[in-house]
């Protein structure tokens, strides 16, 4: 049996997803006709409460394009230091949009009004032009941490008085609502745009969402393009979308329960140091001093369970739809045998 914690971007569809998937009707989704794709795009965006969204084939592209809308070259955007946006989308902020960025350092990955405040540049002409904020919820390398919805509104007046437009990379925004019980229109009243993705927690095999205003949602459209993104009859893959935003929201819980578990037996082994709260699907362990973790992966690796360092002394598990709770046991007792 293969335990695979190394991402929830490794879920496989479910066979009645793949039904779904089979049986829907597609068209050419560059010239608006494909009716899967207008579906997964209207119910994303009602979902929000949101005028309107895109398909795109990552959530990497929704964010850049997201990106790509809100600013010019030569304009900054403010984010935390752990952000995705900054860490794994290859530089994306410099390549696509020429901008630069204004690094904070928040807790766990979540920034404050305050924190925000403080990095917005003054009106220079030696500076570059604070124009866009990017919170990231869940934050990844936080371990799954997720924002309090106060604090989120209070940077969106923030950014309302300073006028700066203000982004959401929510790769795992529905495992937040699930953990917070959070309303997803009080975030669409928030944010200008949100991206959320269909391919991690909630099992689709690809694809993500950029939702935002109609006029917003034109120009990323364009940006869509530009990057190569425009699919044609790609309707199979929006009905996995729309069968995931259907089907697996509420059963994130059941990760989260498992990443529990998870923290807990981590808890009890003498070669851990520390834990990050788990408030998600994600568990990142830092190990004791002198604790060989990628002799430890491999050796994990040997008994047919998968997960990755994210740094010398720490690594990361994530659960997903397809680690199930009978799993627990297996990996507990492989755990036991790490001395």
């Amino acid at each position: 049996m293969l335990i695979d914690l190394r991402s929830d971007t490794v879920t496989r569809p479910t066979d009645e997803m793949r039904e779904a998937m089979h049986s829907t009707k597609v068209g050419d989704d560059v010239f608006g006709e494909d009716p899967a794709i207008n579906n997964l795009e209207a119910l994303g965006s009602s979902m929000f409460g949101m005028e309107s969204a895109v398909f795109c084939p990552s959530g990497t592209m929704t964010n850049q394009i997201a990106i790509k809308c809100h600013t010019q070259p030569g304009d900054e955007v403010i984010c935390d230091e752990m952000s995705h946006v900054y860490q794994y989308e290859g530089g994306g902020i410099a390549f696509n949009s020429g901008a630069s960025v204004k690094l904070l350092h928040g807790d766990r990955g979540r920034v404050t009004a305050q924190l925000v405040a403080e990095g917005i540049q003054p009106d220079d002409v030696h500076r570059p032009v604070s124009r866009l904020v990017v919170l990231e919820n869940t934050a990844n390398r936080g371990g799954g941490s997720c924002y309090d919805l106060a604090t989120i509104q209070e940077i969106g007046q923030l950014c309302n008085q300073r006028g700066l437009s203000f982004h959401l990379d929510g790769a795992r925004l529905f495992n937040a609502l699930i953990a917070t019980g959070q309303s997803a229109h009080d975030y669409g009243s928030t944010f200008d745009s949100i991206s959320i993705c269909l391919s991690k927690g909630l099992g689709a095999p690809v694809g993500s969402l950029l939702l935002g205003k109609k006029d917003f949602i034109k120009k990323a459209r364009r940006f869509r393009k530009v990057f190569g993104g425009g699919m044609r009859q790609a309707g199979s893959l929006a009905a996995a979308g729309t069968f995931a935003l259907q089907h697996n929201v509420i059963r994130l819980q059941e990760d989260h329960n498992n990443a529990k578990a998870i923290e807990k037996m981590l808890s009890q082994l003498s070669y851990i140091k520390g834990i990050m709260p788990v408030e998600t699907n994600i568990v990142i362990a830092e190990c004791v001093d002198g604790f060989d973790v990628q002799h430890f992966i491999q050796k994990m690796k040997e008994q047919n369970i998968l997960f990755f360092a994210i740094s010398p002394t720490r690594f990361r598990m994530v659960t997903h739809l397809d680690f199930k709770t009978e799993m627990l046991d297996s990996l507990e007792k492989s755990l036991k045998t790490i001395h």
